[in-house]
């Protein structure tokens, strides 16, 4: 097998993106390619990543945001902006942003050759101390991963790497070992998860609450209403259109629970319950294209809401209470577990300095989560 360092290449230009491929292989180095920053951001390949080559304009993350993404998850690779458009602006952007070069379509072979020196040189140097976290979209989607973990890396020297998904795939990643600690919201699934022996040491972190937002012509006169399953209800008789994640996240766990309680099976075939299969923000963005209601955690929502034509129509029942939970994954399950730096993790995040970092972040001046406490 190739020792060469890997070189990702992330272009929506097909021809561009191959160009590349093949000028960087004739430098000796691997490759691999996509064409958008989320397929790289989805893949396999940014842990093994020794430099990333991306085009600064794309359809969907441009190449700083594919940038700032990588930083929020705790990955430093040493990243290549290329643009066919350069100008001072956007070279001086680039580089305070920490981009190892800047370059201008068409680049010639002895540009790159400079930059990716410079760029696998860094990232041999980087310091390997990370853990893997498996967490909730709902912790990334609201932000708040993307500007606590700056702070934990600076106190402690430890990346945390995060693959954000549904709790559901979270547990999941750490019953297979795949994850050294989680941060999810599902305080059933979590205890089963540590009765199973996958997982030790469970301390409440934060909570928030969930609110049932919807469009505001509201078709199913659920505004103001502080008892969720009359909203469920109702909006059931209406045949109003739902939007569900349908992921087995901590949400839709907590959703369908709801329905359940409000006595209440919503048939996928009827039309109105509308399965998504993505994370909140997705799940928020499809349910104001469809004029639709749908659950959301309030931290994620805060973070969402610019324009898009939903409102909070129901909120403050105790049945909508979020808590949310760390977990070390058990090592004697993990022979490889960075079980140590894991357990500095587990304890920044769960005593003062972790909880103030939390508390501290806002939107828009307002609070996003609040200190534990226990389940109403």
């Amino acid at each position: 097998m190739s020792k060469a360092p890997l070189i990702s290449i992330v272009d929506d230009d097909a021809l561009a993106r191959d160009g590349i491929r093949e000028l960087v292989e004739s430098l000796g180095y691997r490759t691999t390619t996509f064409a958008s920053a989320e397929a790289f951001l989805k893949s396999s390949m940014v842990a093994d990543t020794a430099c990333l080559i991306t085009d600064l304009q794309m359809p969907g993350l441009s190449g700083l945001e594919l940038q700032d993404a990588l930083r929020s998850q705790g990955y430093h690779t040493p990243v290549i902006l290329i643009t066919a458009f350069p100008d001072d602006k956007n070279r001086t952007r680039v580089l305070d942003k920490g981009a190892v070069g800047f370059l201008s379509k068409p680049f010639d072979e002895a540009s790159l050759m400079k930059c990716l020196s410079t760029a696998v040189t860094a990232s041999a140097q980087v310091v390997k101390r990370f853990i893997a976290l498996a967490s909730t979209t709902s912790m990334q989607d609201s932000g708040v991963l993307g500007y606590i973990l700056p702070k934990f890396r600076a106190a402690s020297g430890i990346d945390v790497r995060v693959a954000a998904v549904g709790t559901g795939q979270a547990l999941a990643l750490g019953a297979r070992g795949d994850a050294d600690a989680l941060l999810v919201h599902d305080r059933a699934g979590e205890q089963k998860f540590l009765a199973d022996g996958f997982g030790i040491d469970r301390r409440d972190v934060i909570y928030n609450d969930f609110v049932v937002v919807g469009p505001s012509s509201d078709p199913a006169r659920i505004r103001g209403l502080k008892n969720v399953r009359q909203a469920l209800s109702q909006i059931a008789r209406a045949a109003a259109p739902f939007a569900s994640r349908g992921d087995d996240s901590g949400t839709h766990r907590t959703e369908l629970r709801l329905w359940k309680a409000a006595g209440i099976t919503p048939d996928l075939h009827r039309g109105w319950y509308r399965n998504v299969g993505q994370g909140m923000g997705a799940t928020l963005r499809l349910a104001a294209g469809m004029g639709a209601y749908t659950l959301t955690d309030r931290a994620t929502w805060l973070n969402f809401k610019n324009g898009q034509g939903l409102e909070i129509l129901t909120e403050v029942d105790p049945a909508l209470f979020n808590p949310y939970g760390s977990i070390l994954v058990n090592a004697a399950n993990r022979p490889n577990a960075k079980f140590g730096d894991a357990k500095i993790w587990h304890e920044w995040l769960t005593t003062k300095p972790g909880l103030d970092a939390i508390l501290s972040y806002r939107i828009n001046g307002e609070e996003l989560f609040l200190p534990p406490r226990a389940a109403a």
